[in-house]
C-alpha cells in the first residue's frame, strides 16, 4: 500500500502541512479576539469611569484604551495558542482525518511539525510585542496619564455639578468665567479621620507653583468639625490656600516602571534605572529574560495541546478527558513558571529557573510524541482496516 493511494502524494503532504497550520492560525485569531475582548472589556470599564470622572472626553478613553491593548494580547497568547491546537486536533480526529494521516505513514513527530511551526509564529508575535510594543504603549501611555493630569481645568474643574476627585473630597463650582475665576466655590474635604473640614468662598483662583498647583479661595469661610466632640469651629477669611495636587488622580510626572522599560536597559540596567525602579538587578534583569520566556512557552503551550490528544489515540466518543488533563497540565506549567520567576527575581544566580518551566514543557512534549510513536495492536489492527476500506474506496473518493 503506498502513499499515493490515500492522495499523499509529495505535494499533498505540504498541502496538508499548510491546511492544518491554517486551521490553527484561523482559530488563534479567533480566541484571540475573543479573549482580548473580555479582558479589554473588564479594564476599560475601570478606565471609562476614571476618566469620564475626570471630565475626560470619549477620544480620550479610546486612545488611553487602545495602549492597553498589546498588555492583554501579551497575557492571552498563550491561551489562544493552546485553545487553537486542541480544537483543531480533536476536530480532525474526530472527522477521522488523523487516522488517514497515520495509517499513510504519518507518525506523531511528522504530524506536529505544523503545530510547531505554529508554535513559532505565536513566539514571534509575542517576542514582538513584549520586546517592542508593549513598552512603548506603556511608556506612552504613562506619558498621555501625565498630560491629561497637568489639565486641571478639565480633570478637576466642572461648573454646575458635585464632583469627587478623590475619595473623601466633594467640589462644587457655580461658575468658571472666561478669564479662570472659579466663582461660588464648595469644598469638602472628610479624610481626615478626627476632623471634617469645609470651605465656601465667593472666588478662587488655581496658581502653579513649584510644590504643585494651588487653590487660592477670596472671601468665605472654613468650617472644621470635629468628629469626637462633635464641635464646630468656623473661621472667615479674606483668602485661604488649599493645596490641591492630591486631588489629581493619576501621576504628574515620576519615574518609569518596570514595564515602561525595553529589554536591552533591563538586561543591563545603569544604576540610574535601579534607583528609578526601586529594583534590584536580579529583578531587572529576570524580567528582561523573562519575555524571552513567555515567547518559548507560547510554543510549548501550542505543543502540549497537540501532544496530549494524539497520545490518546482515535476515538469516536471525542477527547474531552485528554482535553481536561491538558488544560490541567498547561495550568500546573503556568503555576510553576510564576514561581520560578519569583525565586529568580530575588536571586542573580538563579536566573536560567526562568526557562526553567519551558524547558520542562518541551522534554514532556518530547516524551509524550515518543510514547504516541509507539502503537499498540489495537492501533495497528486499526490503521491496517482503514487502509483497507480505504483501498477499495474508488478514486478521488477520498479528500
Amino acid at each position: 500500500m503506498t502513499h499515493n493511494m490515500l492522495g499523499f502524494t509529495g505535494g499533498n503532504v505540504a498541502r496538508f502541512d499548510r491546511y492544518m497550520l491554517s486551521q490553527m492560525i484561523l482559530l488563534f485569531g479567533f480566541y484571540g479576539l475573543v479573549l482580548v475582548l473580555l479582558f479589554w472589556v473588564n479594564r476599560a470599564v475601570r478606565l471609562f469611569d476614571q476618566l469620564i470622572a475626570n471630565g475626560q472626553n470619549a477620544m480620550v478613553f479610546l486612545e488611553f484604551s487602545a495602549m492597553i491593548v498589546p498588555g492583554v494580547i501579551v497575557f492571552i497568547i498563550p491561551i489562544a495558542s493552546f485553545a487553537a491546537a486542541v480544537s483543531v486536533t480533536n476536530r480532525l480526529n474526530a472527522e477521522s482525518e488523523l487516522v488517514v494521516a497515520q495509517a499513510a505513514g504519518f507518525g506523531p513527530f511528522r504530524l506536529a511539525r505544523p503545530v510547531l511551526v505554529f508554535g513559532v509564529f505565536t513566539a514571534l508575535f509575542m517576542l514582538v510585542l513584549t520586546h517592542v510594543l508593549v513598552p512603548m504603549s506603556q511608556l506612552r501611555f504613562a506619558e498621555r496619564q501625565a498630560e491629561v493630569a497637568e489639565n486641571i481645568t478639565a480633570r478637576f474643574l466642572t461648573e454646575g455639578s458635585f464632583v469627587h476627585p478623590v475619595e473623601g473630597v466633594t467640589l462644587y463650582i457655580r461658575e468658571i468665567s472666561p478669564a479662570g475665576e472659579l466663582l461660588d466655590i464648595f469644598l469638602s474635604d472628610d479624610r481626615d479621620e478626627g476632623q471634617k473640614y469645609t470651605y465656601t468662598a465667593k472666588k478662587a483662583l488655581i496658581l502653579r507653583t513649584d510644590a504643585g498647583p494651588r487653590l487660592i479661595m477670596f472671601d468665605g469661610l472654613a468650617q472644621v468639625l470635629n468628629d469626637s466632640s462633635q464641635r464646630l469651629s468656623t473661621t472667615r477669611f479674606k483668602n485661604f490656600t488649599y493645596d490641591i495636587s492630591a486631588l489629581l488622580s493619576g501621576p504628574i510626572g515620576g519615574n518609569r516602571s518596570v514595564t515602561q522599560i525595553y529589554t536591552p536597559e533591563l538586561l543591563n540596567p545603569p544604576k540610574a534605572t535601579l534607583v528609578e525602579t526601586g529594583e534590584t538587578l536580579a529583578a531587572l534583569r529576570a524580567e528582561g529574560h523573562f519575555r524571552n520566556a513567555q515567547a518559548l512557552y507560547s510554543i510549548v503551550t501550542a505543543m502540549t495541546g497537540f501532544s496530549m490528544l494524539i497520545v490518546a489515540g482515535f476515538s469516536r466518543f471525542g477527547l474531552w478527558r485528554q482535553v481536561v488533563l491538558a488544560l490541567g497540565t498547561v495550568a500546573l506549567l503556568q503555576t510553576v513558571d510564576n514561581t520560578m520567576l519569583d525565586m529568580a527575581r530575588r536571586d542573580a544566580s538563579l536566573l536560567w529557573l526562568v526557562y526553567a518551566a519551558t524547558a520542562v514543557g518541551a522534554v514532556m512534549n518530547i516524551v509524550i510524541l515518543i510514547l504516541a510513536s509507539r502503537p499498540s495492536a489495537r492501533d495497528l489492527r486499526r490503521r491496517r482496516r482503514t487502509l483497507r476500506e480505504l483501498s477499495r474506496t474508488p478514486a478521488g473518493g477520498v479528500a
